[in-house]
């Protein structure tokens, strides 16, 4: 339970807006601590490793000026700008990255639109409740939660059916996957099967799962 309870305490929530815009140098040097949950800092006389495992969130726009691919054309930016723009965010970096989620400008509908939607405390229950029966499927010794399993959890708690074999081939094939993004892809799935209180992994919890690697600005 000791480690458990560290794990916990080690957590926390990394947010990084207009993520292009910073130092190309500086956001690669996340990876060493979103893939090992520690970071090393080496002086010249001596080298400390300290806890730093956190959830990685980030906001960017598509392009400089914000506006490429709206219908509205106002974007000015150039085929050579929009590619050194996304450029800054390495393919070994966004392997990292569990999910990719677009999202539109708003509409004036949508902005005048005053309707109430879901509450912040139904969204809750649902984590909770998912996050519950994480912790009794890996009990006080395991991992903390499905972002945590290793190679031994995913072979006992993602094996596929023959449906979802040959879906995940597919995506592995088409959008050039590597054995990291397969791994986060399986993890993503557990996640949503959770979710939808189903023990087994159906194929189109993998299917949303997929969808979430997908996208228009960067490859997979």
């Amino acid at each position: 339970m000791r480690s458990r309870i560290e794990h916990h305490r080690q957590s926390g929530v990394l947010f990084l807006d207009e993520l292009p815009e910073f130092h190309k140098d500086v956001i690669e040097v996340l990876r060493q601590p979103m893939e090992d949950g520690v970071i090393s800092v080496v002086r010249s006389a001596a080298t400390e490793t300290y806890p730093s495992r956190f959830l990685l969130l980030c906001a960017m726009n598509p392009c400089k000026c914000g506006w490429y691919g709206h219908p509205s054309g106002r974007c000015r930016c150039s085929p050579q700008q929009v590619k050194k723009y996304l450029g800054k965010l390495s393919g070994p970096l966004l392997d990292r990255i569990d999910l990719f989620a677009e999202v539109p400008a708003l509409e004036f509908e949508a902005l005048a639109d005053r309707s109430p939607g879901e509450p912040s405390s139904a969204i809750r229950a649902r984590v909770t409740q998912a996050r519950a029966i994480q912790t009794q499927r890996y009990g006080p010794e395991g991992p903390l939660c499905n972002a945590a399993m290793g190679q031994a959890e995913l072979r006992q708690y993602c094996a596929l059916d023959g449906e979802s074999q040959a879906l995940m081939k597919g995506a592995y094939e088409h959008m050039g996957l590597t054995a990291r993004s397969y791994d986060r892809i399986l993890r993503v799935a557990r996640t949503i099967a959770d979710l939808d209180g189903s023990q087994p992994l159906q194929p189109h919890h993998l299917a949303e799962a997929i969808q979430y690697r997908q996208s228009d600005y960067f490859p997979a």
